[in-house]
């Protein structure tokens, strides 16, 4: 194990790290943070990602500002009209793409419990990993479903922060 004081950016991009990397994990990374731990996973092509996401308030962001616009548009914008359902919701949508985004990428991706709820009600624990069983493909239809959820949800402005190359 070796340890590199750069900022993700500046890691994803250096040549002091090898082109690719066993392990990621990002653990209690707040709001972003954890996708720039994905962007730099993906880039480094790391055979395992380990995440357990804090704090995601930029989905939430985006289905608060189309609110209005959502519940004209879809009755299912009732389950994001009250801001602590907006944030519930947004944490959950968040996690839902980034493992969407993982298995586009060719991962087999597990979720669940770091340790019990009665702990950390941020709890959840997302592990992606490059096996064999799947031969490292794809799975089809994941960056179409990530599409549908942010058109459904009235959020395709974050569409490049969960589908990407």
């Amino acid at each position: 194990m070796s340890f590199f004081h750069a900022t993700v950016e500046e890691a994803t991009r250096s040549t002091a790290l090898p082109e690719r990397i066993d392990v990621v994990t990002a653990l209690h990374a707040c709001n972003t943070a954890t996708d720039d731990a994905i962007r730099f996973a993906l880039t480094k092509k790391a055979k395992h990602i380990v995440l357990v996401p804090c704090c995601q308030a930029e989905v939430a962001a985006a289905l608060r500002a189309s609110r209005r616009e959502s519940l004209a548009k879809t009755p299912l914008a009732e389950l994001w009209r009250h801001p602590i359902h907006a944030r519930e919701l947004g944490s959950h949508l968040t996690n839902v793409l980034r493992c969407l985004l993982l298995e586009a990428h060719g991962y087999d991706v597990t979720v669940t419990e770091l340790v019990g709820w009665e702990h950390s009600l941020k709890n959840e624990l997302i592990i992606a990993s490059k096996t064999v069983k799947n031969g490292g493909r794809s799975r089809q239809n994941a960056r179409e479903r990530a599409a549908a959820i942010l058109r459904e949800f009235n959020i395709e402005e974050l569409l490049p922060r969960f589908i990407c190359d």
